[in-house]
């Protein structure tokens, strides 16, 4: 079992940064591919994006590609993603997830495990 809570979250202005964390419980994260999603209202969820266990493969939706960076440190159970040049269609729900696929998680139905998620809003 993995618990997944985010932080980081807030209002920010157009092209300003923020950095997300994502702390996980239990001693097996660094067997986990991790995946940052997002959620704006009235639109469907959608991969952001998606770290192997060992931290050398990521990939980016093309929307965030260039302007945001996702790392994990597991010797302290955390996935990150940085966000520079952010813009208001960047507002949205962010929720980190846990899968136990091999290599990296583009779909959300192999993601074993959810946080609560924490909210972005990027103002114009």
């Amino acid at each position: 079992q993995v618990q997944l809570v985010e932080s980081g979250g807030g209002l920010v202005q157009a092209g300003g940064s923020l950095r997300l964390s994502c702390a996980a419980s239990g001693r097996t994260f660094s067997r986990y591919t991790m995946g940052w999603f997002r959620q704006a209202p009235g639109k469907e969820r959608e991969l952001a994006a998606t770290i192997n266990w060992s931290g050398d493969i990521t990939y980016y939706a093309d929307s965030v590609k260039g302007r945001f960076t996702i790392s994990r440190d597991n010797a302290k159970n955390t996935v990150y993603l940085q966000m520079n040049s952010l813009k208001p269609e960047d507002t949205a729900v962010y929720y980190c997830a846990a899968s136990s696929t091999y290599g990296l998680g583009y779909r959300e139905y192999v993601y074993d495990y959810w946080g609560q998620g924490t909210q972005v809003t990027v103002s114009s």
